[in-house]
């Protein structure tokens, strides 16, 4: 490791997404040897200090925090991974910018507009590499349907949709607030599904399809009341717990989109199907190795869907995995994440989605919201780049 370059980080947020990141950056120096940028584990940071400790020891970082300020403050941090609540995400980075560091900021940027805005420009004003871990796109099969996609294989677009099923809130007793529960606490999430999940879906959505145009939505929230963790009473719940909404893409294509986490029977079900003139292609997250595609070319008498098993090294990020025919899995899309961001160290270009990509999905979002609010389509002002 004495010829490479060393990017020291520091973990602020010790829960499930700080142990998947953390996967990502012990596993690059083994499968992406080649590359001239490798990770350092400098410091995690909990509010908690046995768990700060635990954390450390477990995973090998070299020191902790109790206090994420302190991880901005040291000189032997050069990049900062926000693993935290959405609340503190534009508080964290804008001062991490401030400070020069890099930062690797999980999804979705921020609570709002407004957040994601001001994050923007501290990253841009300060010009530091950043990224935001939308992780689905790095799973081989989405990959490659991006590439079907801007091959042209699928002519003409005409439909795009995708839904994100899950059932772990229908429990009315489920507190809201608190460690494990904050994604139900519109303080802290800024939004339910809309923000959780869609935002996955949206992201992925413009990447292979191009920018959203405008939308109109529908939310419910099931359980109106939960006690708080906080507070220990009950409190009205201000988040979205299902959203449908449909929309224009810039190409002319129409989107449909759900997502729920009142879905009886799915834990994690996200799919997208995307219908050309020529060709249609699917994917399911519970198949991840897998894309479905259809080709209207083929002769009428074998004509149908296909299924292409994802594993040979010849499709995206394979040829540094296993044998063809030996699949890879959910945590493999963090790695190749980590990946691409330390390989855009040494090329020079963004390593997307930067924080400008997230600000526009965050603009999706809010118009969702707000569409649903007022029972009436939204334009998202998106101003969409095509981002390979």
């Amino acid at each position: 490791m004495s010829n490479k370059k060393q990017i020291r980080v520091g973990l602020i947020g010790t829960g499930l997404m700080g142990r998947i990141h953390t996967n990502g950056y012990k596993r690059l120096a083994d499968f992406f040897p080649e590359y001239e940028y490798v990770p350092v584990l400098q410091a995690c940071c909990s509010r908690r200090e046995p768990n700060a400790k635990a954390f450390m020891e477990r995973w090998g970082y070299a020191s902790y925090e109790t206090d994420w300020r302190r991880i901005i403050e040291r000189d032997d941090i050069d990049a900062v991974d926000i693993c935290t609540p959405n609340d503190t995400h534009a508080e964290i980075a804008i001062a991490a910018a401030k400070a020069g560091k890099m930062i690797l900021c999980e999804k979705p940027l921020a609570r709002t507009v407004a957040e994601a805005e001001g994050m923007l420009k501290a990253v841009e004003e300060a010009g530091v590499k950043n990224t935001v871990w939308y992780n689905y796109r790095r799973i081989p099969a989405v990959t490659l349907a991006k590439n079907i996609v801007s091959s042209g294989k699928l002519g003409k677009i005409f439909h795009y949709r995708a839904n994100f099923l899950q059932d772990w809130t229908i429990n009315p007793d489920l507190p809201q607030g608190g460690d494990g529960t904050w994604r139900l606490d519109v303080k802290s999430a800024g939004s339910g599904v809309t923000g959780d999940l869609l935002a996955h879906c949206v992201d992925t959505a413009m990447w292979i399809n191009g920018g959203i145009k405008d939308v109109s939505a529908v939310t419910e929230t099931f359980v109106k009341e939960r006690v708080h963790q906080g507070t220990g009473q009950k409190q009205a719940v201000g988040i979205d717990d299902a959203c449908i909404f449909h929309c224009h893409f810039d190409n002319g294509s129409l989107g449909l989109f759900e997502a729920t986490r009142y879905a009886r029977g799915h834990k994690a079900l996200y799919t997208l199907e995307i219908n050309g003139e020529h060709a249609s292609i699917r994917w399911d997250l519970h198949d991840m190795n897998r894309l479905e595609y259809f080709d209207h070319s083929d002769e009428g008498k074998v004509r149908g869907w296909r299924s292409i098993h994802i594993t040979d090294g010849d499709h995206p990020y394979m040829h540094r995995w296993w044998i063809p025919g030996t699949s890879i899995g959910y945590e493999h899309s963090f790695i190749h994440q980590v990946a691409d961001f330390f390989y855009s160290l040494q090329s020079g270009e963004p390593c997307h989605p930067t924080f400008r990509d997230a600000f526009e999905t965050q603009k999706v979002c809010e118009a969702v919201l707000d569409s649903a609010r007022d029972r009436a389509w939204k334009d998202t002002g998106v101003e969409w780049v095509e981002k390979v």
